[in-house]
């Protein structure tokens, strides 16, 4: 016959468990010479005051600075636009803002114009403090093409040569972070999947634009091709 001491007790342990947020008690990711974190567009247009600024953009900043400390290899991203880049309303005579067009490549949201190159809307924040970052990726600066992702081009076919570098750092597992969720970090966690990588996005180092339901339809994406969801108390 069971012991009913020992049966309460297994009891109350599932229901501690239960209770318990899962970043308490389940092992913490270390990551190690093989894992990277990508920094994705912490720039002044996407930070409150700019052209493009994405809903609490700013409180990504200090999540990203704590846990690139874990990080020995760091990837940052730049959205780096011509003036009059096709990716802008203003460049498209009667269409406004987050309206949807087609362009030869697909479905391109309109934006307003930011991230001019050499402007201080497209400069990284200055609140970032990730010294050891090797390599900064600059996106979107082919006029007639938009960039979401650190990996390739919104044409699907050209690369900005990121994986290669990785893999040529025997780099494994990616965990991306920055802004904004349901754009660049998504479009960037979904290419670094395709390139092979295990890919962790960091969710409370991230924001999301959400225009028109992007926001869960990007995460439901990432879920399926097997992009992990993380918090950065995950990671130790």
């Amino acid at each position: 016959m069971l012991d009913r001491r020992r049966i309460v007790a297994g009891l109350g342990t599932i229901a501690v468990a239960t209770l318990v947020p899962k970043h308490l008690w389940a092992a913490a990711i270390k990551p190690d010479d093989g894992s990277a974190l990508l920094v994705i567009d912490v720039q002044n247009c996407f930070l409150p005051g700019g052209s493009l600024a994405v809903k609490d953009g700013e409180q990504v900043v200090p999540v990203i600075n704590k846990i690139a400390k874990s990080f020995a290899n760091v990837v940052m991203t730049q959205d780096w636009h011509t003036p009059g880049h096709i990716s802008f309303a203003s460049v498209h005579s009667g269409k406004k803002p987050f309206e949807v067009i087609e362009l030869a490549y697909g479905k391109q949201v309109l934006w307003p114009d930011h991230c001019v190159q050499g402007t201080d809307g497209a400069g990284l924040s200055k609140d970032l403090a990730i010294p050891q970052a090797e390599l900064i990726i600059r996106k979107g600066f082919h006029k007639d093409v938009d960039s979401y992702s650190a990996f390739t081009e919104a044409d699907g076919k050209t690369t900005t040569g990121l994986a290669a570098y990785l893999k040529a750092r025997n780099v494994e597992r990616v965990f991306v972070a920055g802004l904004a969720t349901d754009f660049c970090v998504a479009w960037t966690a979904l290419d670094a999947r395709k390139a092979g990588f295990e890919t962790y996005v960091v969710e409370d180092a991230c924001r999301g634009i959400d225009t028109q339901g992007s926001l869960a339809k990007a995460w439901a994406d990432m879920d399926k091709a097997g992009v992990k969801r993380i918090q950065s108390a995950d990671i130790g």
